[in-house]
């Protein structure tokens, strides 16, 4: 048996996507506030190959909040713990509804994965998925991923576009890859008290 895992190691290195391969210089592309201290990435399309070549072991985290995941539409395999939440007062300074920080996003995250788990963290575009990373690596996770683009992805940037300003530019959706608004009351974990 043991002239065979050198094969092995192999072949695992081959299914593993080039962004998560250790050596490879995938965050030097990556904008910084999409870097993560673990620096394993995955597009959708490979989080998506992950996952259906082993659901039981690949797990899929969501971290935006409640109104993101139900309204714009989420995986259906994906887990919502919220790393943000949103505050309900606009603020004249900023011109915006501001967010704050979900005190209960690692009590939830640590009920449903352990710390050598694969979990793939997902946000609206790759940010919020990234500061998530490193909240997780901090408590011990070794096997996050922050999927790079996305649930919506990135903005279209060409004022000559029709889609200037939307988010039309990679991301799960626009890859084609599934996605529902159909709920599971199961797989969303928020605080009891917002």
């Amino acid at each position: 048996m043991k002239r065979f895992m050198p094969a092995m190691w192999a072949l695992l290195f081959l299914c593993t996507p080039a962004h998560a391969r250790p050596g490879t210089d995938a965050a030097s592309s990556l904008p910084p506030e999409k870097q993560t201290s673990l620096g394993l990435y995955v597009t959708p399309r490979e989080a998506f190959d992950m996952w259906k070549a082993n659901p039981e072991a690949v797990k899929i985290l969501d971290v935006r909040m409640p109104e993101e995941y139900v309204f714009v539409g989420h995986t259906e395999m994906a887990w919502n713990v919220p790393l943000k939440l949103q505050v309900y007062q606009w603020d004249e300074t900023s011109k915006k509804l501001p967010i704050k920080d979900n005190p209960d996003f690692m009590n939830q995250v640590k009920m449903l994965f352990q710390p050598g788990d694969t979990v793939l963290v997902m946000c609206r575009s790759g940010g919020r998925s990234a500061m998530a990373v490193n909240v997780m690596a901090k408590a011990g996770y070794t096997k996050a991923y922050n999927i790079t683009e996305g649930m919506e992805g990135d903005l279209v940037e060409d004022p000559s576009s029709p889609d200037n300003g939307k988010r039309m530019k990679n991301g799960w959706k626009n890859a084609g890859l599934p996605w529902t608004y159909a709920l599971d009351p199961g797989k969303m974990r928020w605080p009891a008290q917002q």
